[in-house]
């Protein structure tokens, strides 16, 4: 498979946002009762980058920062995993990071995300046309890149050269209603965007929301891996996942924690998942130690800080001899 090629170079090219995490302490504190926080970074595909490099692989992000202390945290949190901040450019005047405050407990759990004149949706064309794609042996992004312009278009534009470099582009829907204008206008995009991806990772809302609804989300993912993708994973929380490659469907359970959180796992699993995929495991292996880094991330507080290394993998692994609830 011509994608798994491109996976194994070990090298990854990662589209979209980096920001500031603030999260209670102690564990099970409320945002309105707090009165120290942890503060980490955050963003979908900072997390990503650096959960790739925890595993060995290489990582370099796109993406705009704010030109304020904010933005420079930022920087030195990507420098401090040993993800490449050469595509990492400053925007200035008021645009500001993004900043999330998530509770470390998972009964009322509270995420409130401040995405107002956010920096990453102010990366450009320029800014991924700048890229040398041939450094790299596959794109990766998660969907909220594609919630606002210029972003939008640049990511799009990013797809298009990854694809004319021989790149597979890796996309998480990771759909967030708070990002977009509107239902619609998501539903139109990140249908486009899982077009012209060859491994997409979504849950089965996200999947039923690009069909028009959750009960043809398991067709819509069946029709992607048919017709343009190469590999699909639907998760389906607790249930476990379905995935789609070479025509076949292949069924996995989850990995049973205590969870103290219900953030991160994404992130975390697409990591693991893709690390896993460049090692040469295969897929089901792949999906099965995705799945085991999600859990990992759910156990602990924060979301790139708890993202497992090989060694904490392979210990998990060891003390879960079996995943738990298959489809």
């Amino acid at each position: 498979m011509q994608v798994l090629d491109g996976i194994k170079k070990k090298s990854f090219l990662v589209i979209g946002r980096v920001g500031m995490d603030l999260s209670p302490e102690p564990a099970g504190t409320g945002i309105e009762d707090a009165s120290s926080m942890m503060v980490a970074m955050g963003g979908s595909s900072a997390n990503i980058a650096a959960g790739l490099v925890k595993f060995g692989m290489q990582s370099a992000l796109v993406t705009r920062v704010s030109d304020d202390a904010v933005g420079r945290y930022c920087l030195n949190q990507l420098g401090r995993y040993g993800v490449d901040t050469a595509h990492v450019k400053p925007i200035a005047g008021e645009f500001r990071n993004s900043l999330a405050l998530y509770e470390t407990r998972v009964q009322d759990h509270n995420s409130v995300i401040y995405r107002n004149g956010a920096a990453d949706f102010q990366m450009s064309i320029e800014d991924v046309e700048a890229v040398d794609y041939s450094q790299f042996g596959a794109l990766i992004t998660a969907g909220t890149v594609f919630a606002s312009e210029p972003s939008r278009s640049a990511a799009f534009r990013g797809f298009e050269l990854a694809k004319a470099a021989g790149l597979p582009v890796i996309f998480d829907v990771d759909y967030r209603p708070y990002s977009w204008p509107s239902p619609q206008v998501a539903e139109e995009v990140l249908s486009r965007a899982g077009a012209m991806s060859d491994v997409i990772i979504a849950n089965d809302e996200e999947f039923g929301f690009m069909a028009g609804g959750i009960d043809k989300g398991l067709a819509k993912a069946r029709e992607l891996a048919e017709t343009t993708a190469s590999i699909v994973v639907y998760k389906m929380g607790h249930l476990g996942a379905i995935t789609f490659a070479n025509g076949t469907e292949t069924k996995s359970g989850i990995y049973q924690v205590e969870a103290v959180k219900p953030t991160g796992a994404g992130d975390s699993f697409m990591a693991g998942f893709i690390a896993s995929l460049a090692e040469g495991r295969d897929l089901h292996d792949a999906v099965m130690r995705g799945s085991a880094c999600a859990a990992i991330v759910v156990a602990k507080p924060g979301c790139a800080p708890a993202m497992p290394d090989a060694a904490t993998l392979e210990a998990f692994l060891a003390a879960h001899p079996g995943a738990t609830n298959p489809v």
